[in-house]
């Protein structure tokens, strides 16, 4: 079954805890780091670096250092991080129209 997949790390990582939510905050242009901590109120500094870093390295999104005073980073998709974007709606629609049983399901699991 698993026998054309190589036994690797997956390329990208976008099922964890944060990098969809960092996709779809970079959505709609370019942010800096304190305006992705907005949205992403549970997340801490740490763990955003990291995951910025991950994405980053994978070739999602790209960082930009301005220099001026004081400095000025922002973060933006790339093309390659755009290209996840209709798969996420699929994804989320997805989650919409089967929510209701999907909860229902893990109550009955949990009775």
């Amino acid at each position: 079954m698993f026998a054309q997949c190589a036994n690797v790390t997956p390329l990208i990582q976008i099922g964890d805890k944060w990098t969809g939510k960092i996709i779809r905050c970079l959505e709609d242009g370019p942010r800096r780091f304190s305006e992705l901590q907005v949205p992403l109120r549970a997340i801490t500094p740490k763990v955003l670096t990291e995951t910025l870093r991950a994405m980053e390295r994978d070739g999602l999104l790209t960082r930009t250092a301005y220099a001026e005073i004081p400095p000025r980073v922002e973060y933006e998709l790339t093309s390659l991080g755009r290209t996840l974007l209709e798969p996420m709606a699929a994804m989320c629609a997805w989650a919409q129209e089967h929510m209701e049983t999907l909860l229902d399901a893990r109550d009955r699991h949990l009775a």
